[in-house]
C-alpha cells in the first residue's frame, strides 16, 4: 500500500470473531451450570439431579435418561464445532486470508446453532413430559446461557455472510 492509498476498515469480521468467543464462554459457563432448571427442594443440571431430602441433598447421575444424555451430545458437539469455527476464524483473521475461509466459518456457526437450538427446545419439552413436580419450578440461568451462545452464535454467523470485501476491492 503506497502512501496515496488509503485501507478502510470494516470491524464487521472482527465483531464476528468476537460473538464467537462470546459463544465459546457462555457455552462453557451453561454446560457447566449446576442450575439448569430449579425448585424449592429440587435442582437438575446436565450432569446431575438434586434433591433435598430432610436436610440434606442427595444427587445421581442424568447420565441413565436417554433424552439428557442427548440434549448433552448435542450441546457438546455445538460448542466444538463452534470451537472449530472460531478458532478457522481467528487463524485467517491474523495471518489475513480472511476472505478465503468467511464462508466455511459462517456453516460451522450455523450447524452450531442448529445443533443446539434443537438441545435447547429437546430439553424443556422432554423435562415437563418426563417429570412431574407438584411444586413450582423454573428454568434456570444455565438454559438461559445456552440460549445465549446460540444467539451469539448465530450473530456471528450472520456477520460472517457480510460481504464487505467487494465494497473495498473496486477501490483498488
Amino acid at each position: 500500500m503506497s502512501a496515496d492509498e488509503s485501507y478502510v476498515l470494516r470491524p464487521f469480521k472482527l465483531v464476528a470473531v468476537l460473538c464467537v468467543f462470546l459463544a465459546l464462554g457462555l457455552d462453557v459457563a451453561a454446560l457447566l451450570s449446576p442450575a439448569w432448571v430449579t425448585a424449592e427442594r429440587f435442582s437438575l443440571s446436565l450432569w446431575q439431579s438434586c434433591r433435598k431430602v430432610s436436610s440434606a441433598w442427595q444427587c445421581a447421575s442424568t447420565l441413565s435418561t436417554d433424552w439428557q444424555v442427548a440434549t448433552m451430545v448435542l450441546l457438546l458437539t455445538g460448542a466444538t464445532v463452534t470451537l472449530v469455527a472460531f478458532l478457522i476464524a481467528l487463524i485467517s483473521l491474523c495471518r489475513g486470508t480472511q476472505r478465503k475461509h468467511y464462508r466455511t466459518v459462517a456453516v460451522f456457526l450455523f450447524t452450531a446453532v442448529v445443533l443446539q437450538a434443537c438441545a435447547l427446545i429437546l430439553y424443556p419439552i422432554k423435562f415437563i413430559d418426563g417429570t412431574v413436580l407438584q411444586i413450582y419450578h423454573e428454568f434456570n440461568w444455565g438454559y438461559g446461557m445456552g440460549w445465549g451462545a446460540t444467539i451469539f452464535m448465530l450473530g456471528g454467523g450472520i456477520l460472517f455472510c457480510l460481504r464487505t470485501d467487494m465494497y473495498e476491492d473496486a477501490l483498488y
